[in-house]
């Protein structure tokens, strides 16, 4: 559950007052006019025209159905109802200072940050979302990496990475955020005219498509060779995006991402190969601290957990 800070806490009393479709800047106004008692010097506090500021305290008046001041020659003097929201009013307007200090403490932000990652999670889960992020610190240059083979945090070739790889040296923290699944997939072409059911196992008369030689050392290669026995696959390639090409035109099958398989319409043909691999975010030791790679180390955080089920599952 998430833990509720000084901006979750409900008010006592005015907000829970406050009718859908009530209005912030009507609420600045009551306090502007309860602070100067007159229209004139709350005017020139909100640089308002007096008829402007007249108005928004009576929509206030008429949303409450509250008469907040009482009109008298020498100004405007609060009500008993009015002076009893004036406290909850000003907790109001200090979120509302908060809210816009923090907003604007993100915005400041500036400088690079290096992220290396596998070309599958930056072009399908990472860029898709990269222009809220941008929104959000738009100072914040992403350098984004993906021929991780040649990037190595303990080099300092990045500050930061998703990757499905465990670190096992270097000065860096690292933090399992979730699993990346995998499952045997082929075009429905493909998958109605075998000659065997979907998951029995038997793949001796399938043509595969695998990972080349360089690549032998990964879980999905692996699963492949030890299928084939010494058979050879129909073809090999060096990236996951020639896999999917080469799946959907019907070449054969793969054992590819299930998030990246589906958004493909690829056939599911086996979806528990037990080569489900972890995806891990590792940052420089020495840059946990920076606040512009904490936003970016969140952004993937928060990234990674919003699309869970999509990522693990078949």
């Amino acid at each position: 559950m998430k833990k509720m800070n000084e901006f979750d806490k409900p008010f006592s009393g005015f907000e829970k007052q406050m009718p859908r479709g009530w209005v912030w800047d009507d609420t600045r106004a009551f306090l502007a006019v309860a602070r100067h008692g007159t229209l004139s010097g709350a005017a020139a506090e909100l640089h308002l025209g007096i008829a402007t500021l007249s108005r928004r305290i009576e929509r206030l008046e008429k949303a409450l159905q509250l008469p907040l001041f009482v009109r008298q020659q020498s100004g405007y003097q609060l009500t008993e109802e009015g002076a009893g929201l004036v406290e909850k009013a000003e907790a109001l307007e200090a979120a509302a200072m908060a809210f816009t200090t923090d907003v604007s403490r993100h915005s400041q932000l500036t400088g690079r940050v290096r992220l290396a990652t596998a070309e599958n999670l930056a072009t399908a889960l990472i860029l898709p979302a990269l222009a809220q992020f941008q929104r959000q610190y738009p100072g914040i240059t992403l350098e984004l990496v993906t021929d991780i083979s040649t990037a190595n945090l303990h080099r300092r070739d990045a500050d930061i990475a998703l990757r499905m790889v465990k670190p096992e040296r270097g000065n860096v923290t690292l933090r399992r955020l979730g699993s990346l699944g995998y499952g045997l997939y082929a075009s429905s072409a493909y998958a109605a005219q075998r000659k065997t059911a979907l998951d029995t196992g038997d793949y001796d008369m399938d043509a595969f498509i695998t990972w080349g030689e360089a690549q032998a050392h990964l879980p999905a290669a692996q699963w492949v060779e030890r299928v084939l026995q010494g058979r050879e696959p129909a073809l090999t390639t060096t990236s996951l995006a020639t896999q999917v090409a080469a799946a959907k035109a019907g070449l054969g099958i793969a054992v590819l991402p299930h998030f990246l398989a589906q958004e493909a319409g690829l056939v599911c043909i086996a979806s528990d190969l037990g080569v489900d691999q972890p995806i891990y975010l590792v940052i420089q030791t020495d840059l946990t601290q920076s606040r512009r790679t904490r936003a970016v180390a969140d952004f993937l955080i928060e990234l990674v957990a919003s699309n869970h089920a999509r990522l693990s599952m078949g």
